[in-house]
């Protein structure tokens, strides 16, 4: 075969994988003929090649859909894929518009631990004890209290966390009893956002959103914008929230957001 008719069976090979996409209940051999505007042989031959691979598969009423092969792959590309590649421009975009810092931090344990940070403005000499890399207490962070909401859904669920992961202060405004968490993570699940008032660091306050860039119903990590509060107010930052999720509605993968 010449290599034109190749790459053109190719093409339709790959033009009826792609059309697959939009019958997740099935589609017959008509149905994707009509689509494609190809002889129903064409895209049957096409049909047998993807079956040949398991990237398509068909039921008992006839109608072809995707095949687990090609799940598999998906997913398997899906979960490989760096989360930092995924939520730097979002980071970047966050930090310019606010000058402030922008972190992307996952939840260990009783830990985050801070997968990205970019920062856009000194910060009149204080300096942030947030690293890449680095950790902080969950129950005294934005980007912690936000993620411990998805995870602690009761007031036993708290105690028996603060159990196993004793609510050390960080400074005079740490929420220090299972209670007074309970309360703080009870109001994160209510309006979709947490907020630090200088819990982990004195005159450090931010606000966190939640990122859905992995498998599963949880979400993978937390994004916080930090606001040095001699210089910019919280309830400034607290202002801007919806600004804040439109630019991760805008620059994360569709879904990523809540």
């Amino acid at each position: 075969m010449e290599t034109g008719q190749t790459a053109k069976g190719a093409d339709r090979v790959l033009s009826v994988f792609k059309s697959l996409a939009r019958y997740p209940r099935g589609a017959t051999l008509d149905e994707l003929a009509e689509r494609l505007d190809s002889p129903k042989s064409s895209v049957h031959r096409a049909l047998a090649t993807l079956r040949r691979a398991g990237l398509a598969e068909q039921d008992r009423d006839g109608r072809y859909r995707f095949g687990m092969e090609a799940l598999r792959i998906a997913f398997a590309y899906y979960e490989g894929l760096d989360q930092r590649v995924l939520v730097q421009p979002a980071l970047d975009a966050l930090a310019e518009r606010f000058g402030e810092t922008a972190h992307y931090a996952q939840l260990d344990g009783g830990e985050v631990v801070y997968v990205a940070k970019v920062m856009r403005h000194d910060h009149d000499g204080m300096r942030l004890g947030s690293r890449v890399g680095g950790r902080n207490p969950a129950h005294c962070t934005g980007v912690g209290k936000l993620l411990l909401s998805y995870v602690l859904a009761g007031e036993a669920a708290v105690e028996a966390y603060a159990e196993a992961h004793p609510l050390v202060p960080r400074t005079a405004a740490t929420l220090v009893t299972p209670a007074a968490l309970h309360a703080d993570l009870e109001a994160v699940r209510a309006r979709g956002y947490s907020i630090d008032r200088e819990e982990n660091e004195a005159g450090v306050g931010c606000v966190a959103l939640p990122v859905f860039v992995g498998p599963g119903p949880q979400p993978s990590g937390a994004v916080s914008v930090t606001t040095i509060l001699r210089r910019t107010p919280l309830e400034t930052l607290l202002q801007r929230v919806e600004e804040m999720r439109d630019i991760l509605r805008s620059l994360l993968p569709a879904g990523a957001t809540s």
